[in-house]
């Protein structure tokens, strides 16, 4: 489980890094800066959490759940921004409100990195007790803004194609959905065999899908030819 959090959290700052490539320079510098700088100040509050205290916050199965929810809006926001920028590299004029939505998911980084680089700053100052913890935690924001910055110029300078880049961006996204829902059930996707079948249960999937295949096709049909001669 320990080695899942990890590479989660790894994939939550390759994401944010990542995203960060759709900015300019300064605006780069700006979001390192500022990740720098709440890596720096958060250190009275991460002296004061010890390792019994987050095994039992990874415990609290309700937690976990809570934190599988905020996890899942997360990426369904970045999906959004990924689906939004196919969008427009693949379209002529577009409405003033879609060009607003795509501004705002741009300029929105995520908040799961702040956890993670909270969970970074416990563990470092866990890792050099000798060192005074205002040296350690302002040492990490200064890792963290040379890191996040040169990275993230780096990333843009290797792949300058923006398509390649939403592709990477979305399946990060993809696979941090998927470790989350492992890591934050706490074992509790077994479930116990059973011989009997839920007809009710079987039933409701079976008219919802039916559902969606009968308005899409609708949609197909009767709205796709209207939004064609409109364009």
């Amino acid at each position: 489980m320990y080695n899942l959090v990890v590479i989660l959290m790894g994939l939550v700052c390759f994401s944010f890094i990542l995203k960060q490539t759709w900015h300019k320079t300064w605006s780069i510098l700006l979001h390192a800066g500022i990740a720098a700088l709440f890596t720096g100040v958060m250190y009275p509050l991460a002296i004061e959490q010890s390792r019994s205290h987050i095994s039992e916050w990874m415990s609290d199965t309700g937690l976990m759940l809570d934190v599988s929810v905020v996890i899942t809006l997360e990426v369904i926001i970045q999906m959004s921004f990924c689906l939004l920028s196919a969008h427009l590299l693949n379209s002529g004029r577009l409405k003033k409100s879609t060009v607003m939505t795509y501004r705002f998911l741009r300029w929105f980084p995520g908040l799961l990195i702040l956890p993670v680089l909270f969970s970074i700053l416990v563990s470092a100052i866990f890792s050099f007790p000798g060192v005074p913890f205002a040296l350690t935690a302002w040492g990490l924001a200064a890792t963290v803004f040379a890191a996040t910055a040169g990275i993230a110029l780096a990333l843009r300078w290797l792949l300058p194609e923006k398509e390649t880049r939403l592709e990477l961006l979305f399946l990060a996204n993809v696979l941090i959905e998927i470790i989350a829902i492992v890591v934050t059930v706490n074992g509790k996707t077994a479930v116990e065999g059973t011989g009997a079948v839920e007809w009710t249960s079987l039933f409701r999937v079976l008219a919802l899908i039916a559902s969606g295949w009968f308005a899409g096709l609708l949609i197909e049909r009767f709205f796709r030819p209207v939004f064609s001669k409109q364009k």
